[in-house]
């Protein structure tokens, strides 16, 4: 979880792979409309993303053998939505400064349908999920090798859940 250029697609493959869990895209789950929105540079509102939690809630319901999700999940509320389809459902924060959050969506170019102008949005957004249960706080920075190390790591402690 995190704002968009945080890593999560890229961290998600890499700990989905090494962990033989199948990974589920959380942008796929957006509708048309919500794509158009972030497209265009226009922010979503909770209720554009209450359908989309919804969709995210089915997909951790479908696989009761674990998962590898990536959404940015930004708002407490969000993810206790989350949890209540699988509780003990655990989140990896990926922390980025504005700074980089903005240089890896500029760096996407037209390949992605999220615009650049609104990293402000989800920084403004952003609730940190400080003192939640089951959180695992990891910096955006650190090479992907060892994000992918500390998650399967604390992956396999049940008691951290």
């Amino acid at each position: 979880m995190g704002v968009a250029g945080c890593g999560k697609s890229s961290l998600g493959r890499a700990v989905a792979q090494a962990m033989q869990l199948p990974l589920v895209e959380g942008d796929d789950f957006h509708s048309t409309e919500s794509r158009q929105k972030m497209s265009q540079g226009v922010a979503l509102t909770d209720d554009d993303r209450a359908g989309w939690l919804d969709r995210l809630c089915d997909q951790l319901r479908q696989h009761p053998g674990g998962m590898v999700l990536t959404c940015s999940a930004l708002k407490k509320a969000y993810r206790e939505r989350l949890r209540a389809a699988l509780p003990g459902l655990r989140f990896v924060f990926l922390e980025i400064n504005r700074e980089q959050a903005q240089a890896r969506v500029g760096s996407r170019g037209e390949a992605h349908f999220f615009s650049s102008n609104l990293v402000d949005s989800q920084f403004a957004t952003l609730q940190a999920p400080t003192g939640e249960p089951g959180v695992l706080t990891l910096a955006a920075t650190a090479p992907l090798d060892q994000l992918q190390a500390e998650v399967a790591a604390w992956m396999t402690h049940k008691e951290l859940a």
